[in-house]
């Protein structure tokens, strides 16, 4: 019988072999984004004694190679499947292409580690649903999608007066991401394509936005939208808007562009005492958050509401950090499974209403519905052509 220490291809929960030893971590892809986030935050949390980097996988032998020569990480691999046999890591952190995410963790999951999952988490949400079918089914292990916006001390400073009520019930939202892409970042053969980036803006983009504005109000009901092409010659939108309903009954619009030159993140909150507010670009501090009290509201409290506490910025350190507790602890980590899908449900949601001029409603897409398998729903005018030909 295999034990918790070996655990191959089990679903061993890790809190028995992780008690007083470090996350092995291992990580796959070795491109800008293992590097420039990813390895600085296992680096950093290894420097507290919380984790160490065993092996790092990449299909360029001779990239992975320096990558680790340059890193310090002791072992190269071109092969997933070996190095999850030899290496038996607790934590796989993937920072590969969308189209690569639903194998590479479900074979992670398989052998018995975690997984720490590059957004968008895959492309559809038949792919979603059977990685989370492979999860551990009561502590572990479990793959968790990297929503950093989520997490640092600004964002749960006003989830916890949203989820008090302190300043009312919300009513009226705002989520905007507005960035700018030109000719030349198109160029690229797999951008704007949904076999290789799963989607425009609102997949690539606007999904951190949508994410937190999600994580702070709650589940959404229902969504109307409208997508085009306005500038760029690509399979996908270059810019989408919605309107949405919540579940506590607040509105919301949102906003995702590639087309604009002054380059903003925003969300914005009315709620009946107060509105918030978060204006920033790729990461938020406090100082990038801002609450404005109602005149009636007392100076006491509008002077409390405004003390977010020590400044934690948003970051992939702060979510990992929160990841490793959650792996000690046994337990299922935020932005996983049921929590980690809502955003790219909103987005399924998103395509689906705007490439056929309806009201899509939370719940609606599911298997035997277009856009369950496909972003792009097999519109004709939207799915590339071999899908359109496949469909008629």
């Amino acid at each position: 019988m295999s034990t918790p220490e070996t655990r191959p291809g089990t679903s061993q929960p890790p809190s028995g072999p992780l008690a007083g030893r470090r996350v092995r971590a291992a990580i796959i892809g070795t491109g800008a984004i293992g590097r420039g986030s990813h390895l600085p935050a296992l680096n950093r949390l290894a420097e507290e004694g919380e984790t160490e980097v065993v092996a790092a996988v990449d299909i360029d032998a001779i990239a992975v190679e320096e990558f680790c020569e340059q890193t310090g990480i002791p072992h190269a691999y071109t092969d997933l499947d070996r190095m999850l046999e030899e290496q038996r890591p607790d934590l796989v952190s993937i920072c590969t292409p969308p189209t690569l995410h639903r194998a590479q963790t479900i074979a992670a999951l398989r052998a018995g580690a975690w997984v720490w999952c590059e957004k968008p988490p895959v492309p559809t949400l038949a792919d979603y649903d059977a990685v989370e079918a492979e999860e551990g089914t009561e502590s572990g292990p479990y793959a968790s999608i990297v929503f950093q916006h989520r997490f640092g001390s600004g964002s749960r400073h006003v989830r916890r007066l949203l989820a008090e009520r302190a300043m009312g019930r919300p009513l009226v939202a705002h989520c905007q991401t507005t960035w700018y892409r030109d000719t030349a970042y198109y160029a690229v053969p797999w951008r704007g394509r949904w076999a290789t980036e799963g989607g425009g803006p609102a997949m690539g983009h606007g999904i951190h936005q949508m994410d937190l504005l999600l994580d702070l109000l709650g589940p959404w009901s229902e969504v109307r939208a409208m997508a085009g092409r306005l500038v760029h010659d690509v399979e996908t939108e270059d810019v989408s808007t919605a309107l949405v309903r919540f579940e506590n009954g607040a509105l919301a619009t949102v906003v995702n562009s590639v087309l604009s030159p002054e380059e903003v993140s925003r969300i914005r909150i009315d709620c009946e005492r107060a509105t918030v507010e978060l204006t920033h670009l790729y990461g938020h501090s406090n100082a990038n958050w801002r609450i404005v009290p109602a005149p009636e509201v007392p100076g006491d409290e509008a002077a409390a509401w405004q003390d977010f506490g020590a400044d934690v910025p948003s970051s992939h350190l702060e979510q990992l950090r929160e990841l490793v507790a959650s792996m000690r602890k046994g337990e299922r980590p935020r932005s996983s499974g049921a929590d980690g899908r809502t955003s790219l449900e909103l987005i399924a949601a998103l395509y689906k209403s705007a490439f056929t001029d309806s009201t899509v409603r939370a719940g609606e897409i599911g298997p035997g519905d277009s856009f369950y398998t496909a972003m792009h729903g097999n519109v004709p005018g939207w799915a590339p052509v071999a899908a359109e030909e496949v469909s008629a």
